[in-house]
């Protein structure tokens, strides 16, 4: 009876935790797009209007819009919030930037303000160090999405407050160099791309288990679990990895708010399936068909990218590359934990049960914002 009410208080207390998180602000991203020639930078930044207003407060009335006149008046206030936080160097030399012109765009998920910039350096670049600090000490899950082009050639880059400063050696970038950086970008979105990470995980969970009428039971062998959950892997990079060249080519073409909804419900039923398992067998095939879902998601960070065609080619095969690395090096920590832990309570009550009622939370109120739009601005 006491182990029954502990467990009922815990959930509780979880779930008002993860209820705070789920219905906070979403995740953000920037574009940061940079063009070098000889000394000279040139660039373009797309930062949201809904994260500038958090940073310093564009809805100046306070009536839930932001309006252009309100962005107007603030612009001298955006360009030097937005500056600050970017730092070039240019072969150790410090760039002197400005912003030469403000813009209003809007993107799949809301308007962004459009900063155009440029810089100049003491000399022509041979190496260049960004350091980004847009927005990491509001949002610590907010990531700067950056194109870099110099000499025909583009890399690219994300930025998070695990990374805020990078290196680009202009002079020896490669297709090899080029391909790690896909590698490497794949690999950094599995890991900061919540909403994949917690259906993989939600598919993960039962993978140290067996279903026994209504009772989830540890597995016998370690094998199985292991090749349960390599073809859960295989799966779902099988199947993002076709929708991802799809959309990456443009072949087809799904709307965004559809498509973040989809994965968002995707997230949803993988949970669900836990509490009230409805498919017992063939998880892989759960993976398969939601993949195909992700593939389209995993497609906007390609095109947030703005990458030129001679490039889709090498990014596709790197950032499945990255995503599929990713993936196993969370497997490789997850399932022998799990596996050692599986015939506890802990593992079968807390993780598998109060786990799943928290993703389930979490991904409801993703849905719900995704779906109704819900933080909407009037530009």
């Amino acid at each position: 009876m006491m182990k029954k009410r502990f467990l009922r208080g815990l959930i509780a207390g979880l779930i008002l935790c993860w209820s705070s998180f789920a219905f906070a602000d979403k995740f953000s991203d920037s574009y940061l797009s940079i063009n070098v020639a000889g000394s000279q930078i040139d660039g373009q930044w797309d930062i949201a209007l809904r994260d500038l207003d958090v940073a310093i407060g564009l809805d100046q009335n306070g009536n839930g819009e932001i309006t252009w006149d309100e962005v107007r008046a603030k612009h001298a206030d955006i360009a030097a919030y937005a500056l600050s936080r970017l730092a070039l160097t240019a072969d150790g030399r410090t760039c002197r930037k400005h912003v030469s012109r403000q813009l209003i765009d809007r993107h799949t998920d809301g308007a962004y303000s459009i900063l155009r910039f440029s810089a100049t350096c003491p000399s022509a670049i041979k190496q260049l160090s960004i350091q980004y600090n847009l927005l990491f000490d509001i949002d610590p899950q907010h990531k700067g999405l950056l194109k870099l082009a110099s000499n025909g050639i583009t890399s690219t880059a994300i930025f998070s407050p695990d990374k805020p400063k990078q290196l680009f050696k202009l002079e020896t970038t490669s297709k090899f160099s080029q391909f790690s950086e896909y590698v490497e970008t794949g690999i950094w979105h599995i890991w900061i791309g919540f909403d994949h990470l917690l259906f993989l995980l939600s598919l993960l969970l039962p993978a140290v288990l067996v279903i026994t009428g209504r009772n989830w039971e540890p597995a016998e062998r370690f094998r199985t679990s292991l090749v349960d959950v390599l073809k859960i892997v295989t799966a779902f990079t099988l199947a993002h990895s076709i929708t991802l060249t799809l959309a990456t080519l443009q072949i087809i073409a799904l709307p965004s708010r559809l498509v973040e909804s989809a994965i968002a419900a995707s997230v949803v039923i993988a949970a669900l399936n836990n509490l009230f398992p409805i498919v017992r067998g063939r998880r892989w095939a759960v993976a398969f068909g939601f993949g195909l879902i992700h593939g389209f998601g995993f497609a906007s960070v390609l095109s947030g990218l703005g990458l030129p065609q001679s490039a889709l080619l090498l990014a596709l095969v790197g950032f499945n590359i990255g995503v599929e690395i990713g993936q196993l090096a969370i497997v490789a920590v997850f399932l022998p934990v799990a596996y050692a832990l599986r015939r506890t309570w802990f593992y079968r009550k807390l993780i598998l049960i109060a786990g799943s009622v928290g993703i389930v939370i979490i991904a409801s109120a993703w849905l719900i914002e995704r779906a109704f739009n819900l933080v909407l601005f009037s530009i």
